[in-house]
Parts: C-alpha cells; structure tokens; sequence
C-alpha cells in the first residue's frame, strides 16, 4: 500500500486531494536544537529540555507550513476521551508556556479557519479528521487508553455535519509491535469491535495490539465509511531513525507534533 505521507525538512505532510486549504501533517525527530536526544526537533515544552529550543523549532515550523505559531492551540493532554472544540479566541493556548487551559483534552476540533490544531506524539495514534464540505478540522490523541475508551467516538459524536461529508486521516504511530498484558486485553475484548482482527497472543501474558487498526474499525463501527479512511504505514517504534518512540527509548525521548489546520 502506497504511504501517505511525504517527508520533508522538519516534518511529514499528508496531501488531500482536492483540499489545499488543508494543513496536515507531524513533525519528525531530527535537524533540531534539542539534546534529548541529540540534535532532536522535540516540539514538547513538558519534558526535559531547554525552553528557547521548543520556541525556535515552532518558528521553524510555522515558517515551513505557513501557519504562523499565534495561530496554534494545544491542549494538555492525559490519555482520556475529553473532547473540545476551540475558536479564534483560543488561539496561542500553550504554545508560548504551558497553562491550565484546556487540561485533560485529547480531542480537538473547530469549524474555523485560520487555527492551527496541534498535539504532542511518540507512538500514540494522531487521528486527523476533516469535512470536505465545512470548515471543519479535527485531530485526536489515542494511545492504548485513548482507545480502548474510545475518542474517536467522541470526535464523531461530537461532529454537527452529515456524516458521509467526516473523512479520517490516522498518523504514524506505533504498529502490532505495541504490547499488552492480559488486563489490558480484557479490556480491550468489551469495545464492539472484534478484538481477533486486531490483538494478536504472542506467549502468557503477552498481546500484540494493532492500535492503528483499532481505532479504524472503531470509526467504520460509528458510521465512517471505510473508503472515507486513510492509514499511514509509518511505525515509529521501528522507525526510530525518523521518529521519536517512547517505549523503544523508554521514555528517554522527545515528541512529535501532529498538527491540522484550514485557511
């Protein structure tokens, strides 16, 4: 299957046809400031890492995608189902310095133009989600928490328009490589969708979870048409050379930043 997403200096786009006016994208770990790791392009203020590095790496990426960093918002994000949609006048929301302000969000969305969505990843799945009609753009957090609770769900739920109009995008992310235990399993066996297709057992105690699949099923589950979807190849857990993965570096590493936006 052809990849979706092409690289460039500082990041991967994701081209939709026939919708310029879509920003789409995530950032990937090399030609930066930062030295966690060395020369990393961490895009996260709340890790380990000098402040001024995250700032010039948001300049540089604002010049690179032409969506300048007043224009961001980002949430803080804690691996729940919390969903929110923001305006203009939430604009500039913990891209300066981080704040109270929008704690407890992975999901956000918004019906203007002009705002750029972004998001902190290191093997959680970015789900992007826009309209091809509206001025809708979404994007989503889900790591194993994120999903077996079901954001995605959250996002559609949430979506005003027709729904045949909603189209997803799901990011690189960690592949089946992801692993679980038997707990997490049986919890993941409740969602309404079949777990067969998706976790495979790999010894006692021990599951392969295709996190990616998971929430794909889950959108087709809530009325997405499967034709209406697109899925990265992308792993970062296997492509470290290109992306940060927090558990293949155990946490020793910085985040990407998965970013939407319409002008």
């Amino acid at each position: 299957m052809k990849e979706i997403f092409s690289r460039q200096k500082h990041y991967l786009s994701c081209d939709i046809d026939g919708h310029d006016d879509i920003t789409l994208g995530i950032t990937t770990r090399h030609n930066g400031l930062s030295l966690y790791p060395e020369k990393a392009f961490n895009m996260a203020r709340y890790i380990d890492d000098e402040p001024d590095n995250i700032t010039q790496h948001q300049e540089i990426l604002a010049k690179e995608i032409d969506f300048k960093r007043e224009d961001w918002v980002f949430p803080i994000q804690t691996h729940e189902n919390h969903v929110k949609e923001v305006r203009s006048s939430d604009k500039g929301t913990n891209i300066r310095e981080l704040t109270n302000e929008l704690h407890g969000i992975d999901g956000l969305f918004t019906y203007e133009p002009d705002l750029l969505l972004t998001m902190c990843f290191a093997d959680c799945v970015p789900i992007y989600l826009y309209d091809v009609n509206e001025s809708y753009v979404g994007l989503c957090h889900a790591g194993w928490r994120g999903t077996h609770s079901q954001i995605i769900k959250e996002m559609i739920a949430q979506y005003k328009g027709d729904i045949s109009q909603l189209r997803i995008v799901i990011g690189p992310s960690t592949s089946n490589s992801y692993e679980i235990n038997n707990d997490i399993y049986l919890k993941f066996k409740t969602l309404p969708i079949n777990s067969e297709l998706y976790i495979e057992q790999r010894g006692h105690d021990r599951y392969g979870i295709d996190l990616k699949l998971a929430n794909e099923l889950l959108a087709i589950h809530y009325g997405i048409d499967p034709k209406h979807i697109i899925k990265s190849q992308h792993c970062t857990a296997s492509e470290t050379d290109l992306f940060f993965s927090y558990r293949e570096e155990k946490g020793n590493t910085g985040r990407m930043l998965a970013f939407i936006g319409r002008k």
